[in-house]
């Protein structure tokens, strides 16, 4: 009778512990984690030997120092602790760029009162986008001041960052807009100065992407 009575408590026991062990079950394999990649971790490829030389550890954005709109000086210093997002352009550009500045126009609306994200659209022909070409497109796009930076700089620097730096392949027009080359991705960049993805800036799906993957890192951040 004793044993039958040990028995019957131990089922009881059991019994009271599946909802424990299936909670610890879920909460040990259950978690949904989003790890976004982090590129060029043992340096960047450098065939042709276009970059100045560098080591196989992770690759950062260098430094550089350009004017925005508002004729302010914005930079990699700028890029400190927040996160940034990033693509190159021209304001006479003929064919992709006004849809990439059309999507971007999105990310600086979904981002409108978030302080630790901002934009940075680079010019590829700095000596036709003055500041003051800048701020007019700026001011079509509805760019929010202090967030979404138009920003222009001496030539050879501009082309070496957007292909040393941000790892795009980009062709001098030399003043014909329809010979210049660049893409059409957007580069989401980490508090660190890290590339953490390339993104479409002509596809809206891509660039929906970009804006989950910018949560996710801000996430990260709090």
């Amino acid at each position: 009778m004793r044993s039958l009575r040990i028995l019957q408590g131990l089922v009881l026991v059991c019994i009271l512990l599946i909802p424990v062990l299936i909670f610890m079950f879920l909460r040990g394999f259950g978690k949904n984690e989003y790890d976004l990649p982090i590129y060029f971790q043992n340096g960047v490829d450098n065939p042709f030997q276009e970059c100045p030389a560098t080591d196989t550890t992770q690759h950062y954005i260098p430094e550089f120092s350009f004017v925005n709109q508002e004729g302010k000086s914005v930079g990699r210093s700028q890029m400190e602790g927040k996160i940034t997002i990033v693509d190159f352009f021209f304001t006479s550009c003929p064919s992709i760029c006004p849809i990439m500045s059309k999507e971007m126009e999105r990310v600086n609306d979904m981002f409108r009162d978030e302080d630790q994200v901002q934009i940075m659209s680079i010019s590829i022909d700095p000596e036709y986008d003055t500041p003051e070409i800048l701020k007019e497109y700026a001011d079509r796009h509805n760019a929010i001041p202090g967030k979404w930076h138009f920003l222009s700089g001496p030539k050879e620097e501009t082309y070496q960052l957007a292909r040393c730096g941000f790892v795009i392949p980009t062709i001098d027009g030399n003043g014909v807009p329809d010979d210049f080359v660049h893409t059409d991705k957007f580069m989401l960049i980490d508090e660190l100065g890290r590339i953490r993805g390339y993104y479409s800036g002509t596809n809206r799906e891509d660039v929906d992407l970009l804006m989950l993957e910018t949560k996710v890192l801000l996430h990260g951040k709090k």
